[in-house]
């Protein structure tokens, strides 16, 4: 999530490559960039991005070059979309631009359980399971709505990281396009939650006070009373599950777009990386989250969440 910039440059701070490891070879050549971007979004991209289409190729440029001199054995991909991500999401601020990029292959290094062989065809199971999918329609804000059924999950099924890595999978996905990506981690816009039990509210009372005063407010607990979803997301863009008119939810249609990109996540995801001490200050994983955590059946109980982002 983007925060204001500042305005001196200082060294990301979280991480250095050890002295003592080989350079990796040298990654392909960028592909050059082409906006795919409307008018319209140009504009908004300028005013809350502060990205200028005169400079933006200038902008990757520097950001390439700042990876090439302080992260050489970094293993990133240096094409423009890619970097585009990281800049964008940090308001065009080079120095912490490196900093998220940096910190995304640290916790993808740091978390093999969950991004080594990070394919749709190795998460087959959980695709088919419908514990998420990505809504057909758009907000009218332009934001996909990611939906995730923990209901759907069968714990003696599979473990939960499975569930993870599809949803990362599915976020990967989502910012591949331009119109959706204004960096990564994704911007989420609002989360709302429908038939959560009652100790989901009493749970959530606890932490609010933990979370960013933004991020809070973007939490939206509606129990059974869909009237209360639909003030904010048009009943025409939500399944019949939700109160909407969009017909039934159809998990289908996403999974082959999943599926389908196969070979972009073959290439990103199931090559040789360096080693996870090659980067140090990795983000660990959360305990909680890990194969062998325990199940609760109060969170599966949380049967829909609706997660409208970009």
């Amino acid at each position: 999530m983007s925060e204001e910039s500042d305005s001196l440059r200082t060294s990301p701070s979280a991480a250095s490559l050890s002295e003592n490891e080989l350079p990796l070879p040298p990654p392909p050549a960028p592909i050059g960039y082409v906006c795919s971007l409307t008018e319209e979004l140009v504009a908004k991209a300028r005013e809350e991005l502060q990205e200028k289409p005169e400079w933006r190729l200038r902008d990757v440029q520097a950001l390439r070059d700042m990876v090439r001199k302080e992260y050489p054995n970094l293993g990133t991909s240096l094409e423009d979309a890619f970097l585009l991500r990281f800049l964008r999401a940090r308001k065009f601020d080079y120095d912490r631009a490196l900093q998220l990029l940096v910190n995304y292959h640290s916790c993808r290094r740091s978390w093999p359980e969950v991004f080594n062989n990070l394919r749709p065809s190795a998460l087959k199971e959980v695709l088919a399971s419908g514990f998420l999918t990505v809504l057909p329609h758009t907000d009218p804000r332009g934001c996909h709505i990611l939906c995730i059924r923990p209901d759907r999950w069968i714990p003696s099924n599979y473990p939960i990281t499975e569930n993870i890595r599809a949803t990362y999978l599915t976020l990967e996905k989502l910012i591949q396009s331009e119109e959706t990506q204004d960096g990564f981690p994704i911007r989420i816009k609002a989360v709302h939650v429908v038939n959560e039990p009652r100790i989901f509210k009493g749970i959530f009372a606890i932490i609010k006070p933990f979370l960013k005063e933004k991020i809070a407010n973007r939490f939206f607990l509606h129990g059974s009373d869909l009237n209360s979803l639909h003030t904010n997301l048009p009943r025409n863009i939500l399944p019949k599950e939700y109160g909407g008119t969009a017909g039934e939810l159809d998990i289908t249609a996403w999974n082959a777009v999943l599926l389908a990109s196969e070979e972009d996540f073959v290439r990103e995801f199931c090559q040789p990386v360096p080693p996870c001490d090659s980067i140090l200050g990795q983000a660990p994983a959360p305990e909680a989250l890990g194969s062998d955590a325990p199940c609760d059946d109060s969170t599966r109980a949380v049967k829909s969440q609706l997660y409208s982002c970009y």
